[in-house]
Order: C-alpha cells, then sequence, then structure tokens
C-alpha cells in the first residue's frame, strides 16, 4: 500500500511542530513574541528547510521579528536536532509569509465595494 505523504512532507511537518514549540517555549526574545510559524517547505535532499511565519498583530513590522528568528536560529536548529532524530538537521531560513495580511486587506475592500453598493 503505498504511503500517503512522502518523507519530506512528513519531517517537514514534525519541523514546523517542534519549531512552534520551542518558539513559545524556550526563546525568550521579545520580537519573536507575536510570531507563528505558518508551514516548513524542505528542499528535495532535506538540507534547507524554508520556514514561513506570519505575526499575530498585522501591523507588526515583520523586519524585526525577521531578526529575531535569525538570531535565533542557531538554537532553533541545535534543540531541532536533538528533539527529532534525522542525520542532518536542514539549515533554518525564515521568511515572512503576508497571507493573512493580503486576506485582511481584500476583506476591507471587499466590505468597503459592498456598503458603498448599498
Amino acid at each position: 500500500m503505498p504511503r500517503e505523504f512522502s518523507r519530506h512532507q512528513r519531517l517537514g511537518n514534525q519541523v514546523l511542530r517542534t519549531l512552534n514549540e520551542l518558539l513559545h517555549a524556550e526563546v525568550k526574545d521579545p520580537r519573536v513574541a507575536g510570531v507563528s510559524l505558518s508551514s516548513v517547505d524542505l528542499s528535495r535532499d532535506l538540507s534547507v528547510a524554508r520556514v514561513y511565519f506570519s505575526l499575530l498583530a498585522p501591523e507588526a513590522d515583520p523586519a524585526s521579528a525577521l531578526e529575531g528568528l535569525q538570531s535565533a536560529g542557531g538554537f532553533l536548529r541545535s534543540r531541532l536536532g536533538h528533539a527529532i532524530k534525522v542525520r542532518h538537521v536542514p539549515e533554518l531560513r525564515f521568511l515572512y509569509d503576508d497571507s493573512a495580511a493580503e486576506g485582511v486587506k481584500l476583506t476591507e475592500l471587499i466590505d468597503r465595494v459592498v456598503a458603498a453598493d448599498e
């Protein structure tokens, strides 16, 4: 029976869960206080993990959150290596995911058009 998900998808989900737990429980940097990790995209050879994050407060500055995540990247990678059992822990690259903010903007535009139409 074939597997539903490939190895890199299963590992990506495990990396995402573990990083979210580590970020909220062990990272004390105030720059990452309102950060939520949304997805992880692993390269085919599992050497690089692109970690997408979003902000709980849409008006917050993603640049300072990115700096905080990059400064905590080494710590997160070492803790990730202890938490999951893989031969090589992937390099973490953090990228801002603005889809939630774009969704809020689209909703506001739709509401404005509906209100003007009435």
